[in-house]
C-alpha cells in the first residue's frame, strides 16, 4: 500500500464510511486536533522519567485514538463500527489526578507555565487538548458526539495541569506564581 493516494489532492480527504468531505469540514477540525493531541503526548513521554506515568500517557494515547476515529466515522451512512474509549477512562484519569495530586502542595495562586522541558510539555499538551475539546463541542453543532469523548477531553487537560505541577516538583523546580 502506498502512503500517497492522490485522492485529497482535490482539498477533500474520506470520513471512515466513505463518504468524502472537505479538509476544512468541522469532523476533520475536531479528530485532527485530537491527533495532534496525541502527537504532543507522545514528545512528552520523551521527557517523563517516570515508568508509570509514562505508561498512564501511552494508556490516554489509545483512548485518543478511539476518540480520533469514532470522531472521523461517518455517521450518515452507518457503514463502520463506531470505537468508543474505554467506559471508564474518564474515572482512570480522576484517579491519576488524585494520586498525583495528593503529592503536590495547594494550590494558592495561578501558576505560570514552565519549570522544565516536560512541564513545559504538558502545559503545551494542555493547550491543545483545551483546542481539541472546543473543536469538538463545535462539532456538536451540526451532529451528535458521544458524551465520553467530551468529558474525556475535559479530563485529560485537568491530568495535563497536575503531571505539569507534578513533574515541576520531581525536578526540583520551584512553581512560578502569578499573582495580581
Amino acid at each position: 500500500m502506498k502512503i500517497y493516494t492522490r485522492t485529497g489532492d482535490d482539498g477533500s480527504t474520506s470520513l471512515r464510511g466513505g463518504r468524502r468531505v472537505p479538509k476544512h469540514h468541522q469532523k476533520i477540525e475536531a479528530y485532527g486536533t485530537v491527533d495532534e493531541l496525541i502527537s504532543w503526548l507522545g514528545l512528552l513521554r520523551c521527557y517523563i522519567g517516570n515508568k508509570k506515568n509514562n505508561d498512564f500517557l501511552i494508556y490516554i494515547q489509545k483512548q485518543l485514538m478511539a476518540c480520533a476515529a469514532a470522531l472521523a466515522t461517518d455517521r450518515e451512512t452507518g457503514a463502520q463500527k463506531i470505537v468508543l474509549p474505554d467506559n471508564d477512562c474518564v474515572e482512570k484519569v480522576e484517579k491519576e489526578i488524585d494520586r498525583l495530586d495528593m503529592e503536590l502542595q495547594p494550590l494558592s495562586s495561578f501558576i505560570l507555565p514552565g519549570g522544565d522541558i516536560a512541564s513545559s510539555h504538558c502545559n503545551i499538551a494542555r493547550c491543545v487538548c483545551r483546542r481539541a475539546e472546543r473543536e469538538v463541542l463545535r462539532l456538536t453543532q451540526n451532529e451528535t458526539v458521544p458524551e465520553i469523548i467530551i468529558r474525556f477531553l475535559n479530563r485529560i487537560s485537568d491530568y495535563l495541569f497536575i503531571l505539569s505541577r507534578y513533574q515541576c516538583k520531581e525536578a526540583g523546580n520551584e512553581e512560578i506564581k502569578w499573582i495580581i
